[in-house]
């Protein structure tokens, strides 16, 4: 787990990033070509104008199926944006702002973002939909209802997002009890259970695995980010 990088970045057609995961929030650009990404917020097939917005701890995959890519990555901050994939409708004028004034790209980006709706409604993102509206969902009874095998389900989701549906839905818990623990002083046993945990040692497990660090140790480095915004 490491910062995401800043500025431009290249891939070229064919290129494939496995599951990875950042600590810090960013923003994604597409400045020329596309590609798909998969992960904790859905999938997504984005080009040029498109912008994704990654929480820290955000787990995803890229596949870059377009010819050459070339994205801006922007760090930006958590909780700033109201939707994962958006569209900005002037880039240049983004592009402008980032060369003259860095310090200034996040709200530039703010401005302008559009909301973009899930271009890819196949059955396994209609269940990671599921699956982050409600992580406590049944997959059996989710493979029935819509004439599946529990065992094509696990398969053909793990195709597209890497990682099989019980533990993407693990993981939507484990976001749900990542921002309680930044966003509030609740006891931990408490926010366990509020998260659907069998218990602490549950929640703490399931935290560590995603972040590096205990509930704890998280906790107390939110206050330190509180206390110095700017570091990163």
């Amino acid at each position: 787990m490491h910062p995401p990088s800043q500025g431009r970045e290249r891939h070229g057609a064919g290129d494939f990033l496995p599951r990875h995961v950042h600590e810090e929030a960013f923003a994604t650009i597409v400045l020329t070509g596309g590609y798909v990404e998969a992960g904790d917020t859905g999938r997504h097939r984005v080009e040029p104008g498109d912008a994704l917005i990654h929480g820290p701890y955000e787990f995803h995959l890229d596949h870059f199926d377009r010819g050459s890519t070339e994205v801006l990555v922007v760090p930006v901050e958590d909780g700033g944006f109201s939707c994962a994939a958006g569209r900005l409708p002037d880039l240049d004028a983004i592009v402008r702002v980032l060369e003259d004034d860095p310090a200034a790209a996040e709200e530039a980006i703010r401005e302008q973002l559009e909301p973009k709706p899930v271009s890819l409604p196949d059955w396994p993102d209609i269940l990671a939909h599921d699956l982050s509206t409600d992580p406590a969902l049944s997959l059996g009874e989710w493979a029935d209802r819509h004439r599946l095998s529990a065992g094509s389900v696990s398969r053909g989701f793990g195709q597209v997002y890497g990682v099989t549906p019980a533990a993407y839905r693990l993981l939507q818990r484990t976001h749900r009890a990542i921002r309680a623990i930044l966003g509030s002083e609740a006891p931990l046993a408490a926010l366990a259970q509020n998260c659907g945990f069998a218990d602490q040692a549950h929640m703490v497990r399931s935290v560590r695995h995603a972040t590096g660090l205990t509930p704890r140790a998280l906790r107390a480095r939110g206050r330190l980010h509180q206390a110095s915004p700017h570091m990163k």
